[in-house]
């Protein structure tokens, strides 16, 4: 007689066409993770990051297509209904020119983020690369570098900005929207980039003298090689999250130089250029000023919470 207890813990050993699934175990359940594994788990947990993405997409689809969300024309009006009230007609009411607030917010949507997202590109490109070349290289060339950024960085912003944008717009009256647009782009560039430039500088000094670069260059591996395999992956991550916080940053500044005067103009339509208008009439129609302020503000704060959220998911110290 054979003992049941024995029969139960040993087990047969399976046939030639099955699969030993059973003595698989829990140890092929639980996987590790890696770096973006764990901040993923982590995000996914945070009503904050789902709610300012969120938002983030809204916005995004706003500025690509507006027709979706109005069929009112942001540009022309009729002075009969000047100021008139928000209604069911007009959901935020009417400007000073008889033109449709509700329109004009969903169309500056685009003016606004698509300012804010090449001005990020461009900063993360020359701040980026210098960044990636001075702490790679060191020596005389990290020195005059850093020595260029310093001169940069003593500019104050909004003086900078509005030097820049004097000098080569002038008055302004004769210039077309991709111009207006453009030097507003590079004005916040300009005086940006030396921010990600030391970001990707103390990234680089901290990363390039680990185990696996120096096993690649002992290996022969050449300079591109080193940087574009292995060097910017591994910095890439502090610069994204910077750029995502950037992105309001640069909504908020370009609406900022916009109210000033010296960023974007009339034809262009930018929640900068509504609040500017309505200064003159905030005590008879506040709704002139309440709403683009509103979407400025959800927002700068949707960009800047997504990418503080994704910075402590990042971070492991702060988890």
């Amino acid at each position: 007689m054979s003992d049941p207890s024995v029969a139960s813990i040993v087990s047969t050993p399976p046939m030639p066409g099955e699969t030993a699934t059973a003595n698989a175990g829990p140890a092929n359940q639980d996987k590790p993770r890696g770096l973006l594994g764990d901040a993923w788990y982590d995000l996914r947990r945070k009503p904050l990051f789902w709610i300012s993405a969120a938002f983030i997409l809204l916005l995004v689809v706003m500025a690509a297509f507006p027709s979706l969300f109005t069929s009112g024309d942001p540009v022309n009006g009729a002075l009969s209904r000047s100021l008139d009230k928000p209604s069911g007609h007009a959901w935020f009411g009417y400007d000073v020119q008889g033109r449709d607030v509700y329109a004009r917010v969903i169309y500056g949507a685009r003016a606004s983020i698509l300012v804010a997202l090449l001005s990020v590109a461009g900063t993360m490109l020359i701040g980026g690369s210098m960044g990636m070349l001075a702490g790679y290289r060191g020596g005389w060339v990290d020195a005059l570098l850093s020595r260029v950024a310093d001169v940069f960085f003593g500019l104050p912003f909004v003086l900078g900005a509005i030097v820049i944008l004097t000098t080569f717009n002038g008055s302004g009256t004769n210039n077309s929207k991709p111009k207006i647009m453009f030097l507003v782009i590079i004005s916040l560039t300009v005086l940006s980039w030396p921010v990600l430039m030391r970001l990707m500088r103390s990234s680089v000094l901290s990363t390039k003298q680990a185990d696996y670069i120096v096993a690649a260059r002992a290996l022969g591996a050449g300079t591109g090689r080193i940087v574009l395999k292995h060097l910017l992956p591994n910095c890439l991550a502090p610069l994204l999250v910077y750029g995502t916080i950037m992105v309001g940053s640069f909504i908020g500044a370009e609406a900022t130089l916009s109210f000033l005067g010296v960023g974007l103009k009339s034809p262009v339509v930018s929640w900068g250029i509504m609040i500017s208008e309505s200064q003159n009439y905030i005590r008879v129609a506040p709704n002139l000023l309440f709403f683009p302020a509103a979407f400025l503000v959800a927002a700068v704060l949707s960009f800047v919470t997504l990418g503080e959220t994704v910075r402590e998911a990042l971070d492991p110290k702060l988890r």
